[in-house]
């Protein structure tokens, strides 16, 4: 998957022109044609949304020059730095209006259909929800998978870069916005607790014990006091000492006034967890798909096509094991036997991890040398396979993708968790890194960073159904290149993953929509999947505070395969797959309709 908050903070964007400022800064649309002022239009939100988001600016490599003051500062997570952000997409969708699209055509048309649909969706959302529209829908700011306690460390850590002293400084001075934030996070989330909104009492838990073994080690022993210790060794000062101070006297204060409000309001939670408990939760609900899929589909709809696919894919998987002896139990079972096997796991040691890590990037490499025989056109940008940090992996997603910076100076790279081993046997690994890296969110994001003839607001990978659809659908790609001939177990692998996607739209739904419990949900991951149950316990609670996200892959990955086949069909002996792939990849992410739209273009074109 992609990485939650690199997917807000970390937006891929532009050329090495992204550094510099549209010449367009006045708030009303430039003179000129409908589609160069939806272009100009474009550009002042990009800039402005750099501006207003300091965090954006360093992970982009753009907080330097004029902008180097965002360095040192921090997202605003107040109330008022909350609703400011909402306010971008009102001023945008109310400029998008007085665009005439009638008068739009080709990648004009394209590039406002992408826009104008969701942000009207976004700005009703504001109007009729008073909780869990921060950047999408999730209803609580703090949980055992968000909050600025678990993302501005791993920010500050990967990201921001220090050559100097000044660099250094500016570290110092986010360490201590760090606190400020958070703080801030806290009083949301005390006016949340008032209102009823209150997270179900298994994330409550889950969170206070990341927040214990985050405050455990001494000041000087955290994490950030150890970056910036290594990071300026060559750099004159006692910044390491500074740092020490900071987390002592400022991070880990404010980080305890949180976890403080957790506890307090610890004995109002229930154990339901399911988004229709909290106030209007069922149209929060209705939203929240709308906003992961980009169509119309009722959470019926949903449900029954993971029911469908999850039948169909068992179905496979169950021919392959026969084919290979094994026959008796479910298919859960066998799954469950298999991730057992002695002979597919790896050590539970640094030398095992390490080992595992360099047989990933392996896979990525033998992969990458194919890539021709699908896309003629391939990114310019490199990815790396990382660990999960050790600090966060007890609570995190099994992989997530990070974007490369503009600039080169950072490459994509692709965090597996590793907090053990034996969740990740060899024979589920390939197709986990044709999802992350290639053919999937590497080559679909770093294309985007590179394309040429688009808005910079366009190139940002900003709908799920569209990335992970591609990712989902890039391990499909990976399986008709015939990666698993001769490997049976790989492709059981695939089949794995497959049902595991389609598995979610069942239990997301069964969640939020049928009222499953927690329980309920592991219970169908356990005889549904044969993942270890750890893994399934993170999945479930995954998606009691990420509702309606985790449906965007299969749903994604279907309207990618149709998209395809039905242009396939129209074009008969002409249809070309990598031209295809160029011309769906070319445009950046959007809607998965409107990419179906693009594609009938492009069979019509191709046709005439």
């Amino acid at each position: 998957m992609l990485d939650r908050r690199t997917l807000l903070a970390t937006l891929a964007a532009t050329s090495a022109m992204a550094g510099v400022r549209s010449p367009a800064q006045a708030l009303i649309a430039q003179p000129g044609s409908e589609g160069e002022k939806l272009t100009a239009l474009y550009e002042r939100l990009y800039d402005r949304m750099i501006d207003e988001s300091p965090e954006f600016a360093t992970a982009l490599g753009l907080d330097k020059d004029d902008r180097k003051g965002l360095k040192a500062k921090l997202d605003d997570r107040s109330p008022a730095g909350i609703k400011k952000g909402h306010q971008l997409y009102r001023d945008g969708l109310a400029e998008l209006k007085k665009i005439d699209a009638s008068k739009l055509s080709g990648m004009d048309l394209v590039n406002y259909e992408t826009f104008r649909g969701p942000w009207q969706d976004y700005v009703k959302a504001y109007d009729t929800f008073s909780y869990g529209l921060h950047s999408w829908p999730e209803p609580h700011p703090v949980t055992q998978l968000s909050g600025s306690y678990r993302s501005i460390p791993d920010f500050l850590i990967n990201q921001h870069s220090i050559a100097g002293s000044a660099d250094a400084e500016a570290y110092l001075a986010r360490c201590a916005d760090f606190a400020a934030q958070m703080d801030n996070e806290t009083g949301r989330i005390v006016e949340d607790h008032k209102a009823g909104v209150i997270p179900p009492d298994f994330v409550i838990d889950r969170a206070l014990g990341q927040f214990d073994r985050i405050w455990a080690p001494a000041p000087d022993a955290h994490g950030l006091t150890r970056n910036i210790a290594e990071k300026t060794k060559d750099i004159p000062g006692d910044w390491a000492k500074r740092c020490a101070a900071i987390v002592e006297t400022q991070i880990y204060p404010a980080m305890k006034r949180q976890a403080a409000e957790l506890r307090a309001v610890r004995p109002k939670a229930t154990h339901d967890a399911g988004v229709w408990r909290l106030p209007q939760g069922e149209d929060y609900y209705a939203y929240a798909l709308r906003f992961a899929t980009t169509t119309n589909m009722s959470a019926e709809e949903v449900h029954q096509l993971g029911r469908d696919r999850v039948a169909d894919l068992s179905a496979q998987a169950d021919a392959i094991f026969k084919a290979q002896g094994m026959t008796k139990g479910s298919v859960a079972e066998r799954m469950r036997e298999l991730g057992k096997d002695p002979r597919f796991l790896y050590p539970n040691t640094d030398a095992g991890k390490a080992k595992l890590i360099a047989e990933l990037n392996a896979q990525m490499q033998a992969i990458q040398a194919r890539l021709p025989e699908a896309f003629g056109r391939l990114p310019k940008a490199k990815a790396e396979i990382r660990r999960v940090p050790a600090d966060i992996e007890d609570g995190a997603t099994g992989g997530y993708y990070q974007v490369p910076a503009l600039d080169g100076s950072r490459p994509g790279a692709y965090y597996i968790n590793l907090r053990d081993t034996a969740e990740n046997p060899s024979w589920t690994l390939p197709t986990l890194t044709y999802h992350e890296a290639s053919p999937g969110h590497h080559h679909q994001i770093a294309l985007a960073q590179e394309a040429t003839g688009i808005p910079r607001l366009r190139r940002l990978p900003a709908y799920s159904v569209y990335t992970e659809g591609w990712g989902l659908y890039a391990e499909q790609l990976a399986d008709e290149m015939g990666v698993y001939e001769n490997d049976p177990w790989g492709r059981l692998g695939y089949l794995q993953s497959y049902m595991f996607r389609a598995a979610r739209l069942v239990a997301d739904t069964g969640l939020h929509h049928y009222k499953w419990t927690r329980e309920e949900g592991i219970k169908y991951y356990n005889e549904t999947l044969g993942t270890p149950e750890p893994s399934n316990i993170t999945e479930i609670e995954r998606y009691c505070v990420w509702p309606g996200q985790a449906t965007s892959y299969m749903v994604g990955q279907t309207r990618w395969v149709a998209i395809r086949e039905k242009a396939k069909a129209a074009l008969g002996a002409k249809f070309d797959l990598r031209a295809f792939h160029d011309t769906a990849l070319s445009a950046g992410a959007m809607p998965i309709e409107v990419l179906a739209a693009l594609i009938d273009r492009w069979t019509a074109e191709q046709l005439a």
